[in-house]
């Protein structure tokens, strides 16, 4: 549970901010994975172009889920950031996605945000096979 509670912290232009106090509740629910899906530590090859840009990136996951991946990369891109990604499976998947995490010098939480049926099907019998054989 997280209270609210309005301090007014001094500054010329007299705003009023609502500072949020942490409670046990909140920090055990924070703990708590807010994905909708689990990530298997998987590293699957990706290439991604970035939106506004004709260079691809090559790479690999660090970590694979129906909804989104972590990019280790020494050069994050911003949050917000819209790509366009493929990756490597039996076949190729076209995904669209934005970044959603940039951790300086280790790399980028991405969630996808457009996928073809048959591509979701194809990731998530991937997924699947993965988590079995763990």
């Amino acid at each position: 549970m997280v209270n609210s509670e309005t301090v007014a912290v001094p500054n010329p232009l007299r705003l009023t901010y609502t500072r949020r106090k942490r409670t046990a509740h909140a920090k055990n629910a924070m703990d708590r994975n807010r994905r909708a899906h689990p990530r298997l530590k998987t590293s699957v090859p990706v290439e991604i172009i970035v939106e506004g840009s004709s260079s691809p990136y090559r790479g690999a996951t660090s970590d694979l889920g129906l909804t989104g991946c972590y990019i280790e990369t020494c050069f994050p891109w911003p949050v917000g950031t819209n790509l366009d990604m493929k990756l490597q499976l039996e076949d190729t998947l076209l995904v669209m996605a934005t970044v959603v995490t940039s951790d300086a010098l280790v790399g980028n939480g991405i969630e996808f945000t457009k996928m073809l049926a048959e591509d979701i099907d194809e990731l998530r019998s991937f997924l699947e096979a993965a988590e079995k054989s763990e």
